[in-house]
């Protein structure tokens, strides 16, 4: 679809405020939407951040889908009255109803893909009310140190606050930081170690020869 205008410019890339009512609403309407789908699916972004990590805000709704179902999601949401566009057929679609963003990604940065151990790995969690499967902690850490940015800090003290979680698969995270990051996943671990947050002498030396391997090629 065309963006008309610079609002609509800014509604599109989530850069609009939206009352917790709606914002609440257009959730629970997608959780049901995509259960009813059977679709495999798996919530992440802030809501999985909020719910694993540390209380915050956020303004848009990411679900995380298998690249071979993303346009079917699309196209169920836009049965549903969303408004959808193909935003960019290498990892994001988007959905908007009620001024509440949907960001359906199908491919997060490093090449992170929902697979099928993740999907086991993944836990229905209380959001405001509303349970959700939500991505693995480790798969979010992961994420989160790949995708962060000067302008987007907030992802960078996401991924701090999912490290202090006692209950942690070390060998998966790095087992999914070698297939997808491991430099920037060592630089988070550091600085994490640097605060005093616990991570294991195992984890930073597996993470490190990673690391190697992954500036040698």
């Amino acid at each position: 679809m065309t963006r008309a205008t610079a609002e609509e410019e800014a509604l599109w890339e989530g850069q609009v405020e939206v009352d917790d009512a709606a914002f609440f609403a257009v959730l629970e309407e997608t959780v049901a939407i995509l259960e009813r789908s059977g679709i495999p699916h798996l919530f992440m972004g802030g809501l999985a951040s909020a719910a694993l990590g540390r209380p915050r805000w956020t303004h848009d709704i990411d679900v995380f889908v298998r690249p071979a179902d993303a346009r079917r999601v699309l196209e169920t949401l836009r049965a549903a009255g969303f408004r959808s566009e193909e935003t960019n057929p290498r990892w994001l679609f988007k959905a908007v109803k009620d001024r509440v963003l949907v960001d359906v990604i199908f491919v997060s940065s490093g090449g992170v893909v929902l697979d099928d151990e993740m999907a086991a790995r993944a836990q229905h969690l209380e959001v405001e009310g509303r349970r959700v499967p939500v991505i693995p902690a480790e798969d979010l850490v992961v994420i989160k140190a790949l995708v962060h940015k000067e302008h987007s800090p907030r992802h960078w003290f996401d991924a701090l606050a999912l490290l202090r979680r006692d209950d942690l698969d070390w060998d998966y995270l790095v087992r999914r930081a070698r297939q997808h990051g491991a430099l920037k996943m060592l630089s988070i671990l550091y600085y994490a170690r640097s605060n005093d947050q616990v991570v294991p002498d195992h984890v930073i030396a597996d993470v490190l020869e990673a690391a190697r391997e992954e500036m040698a090629v």
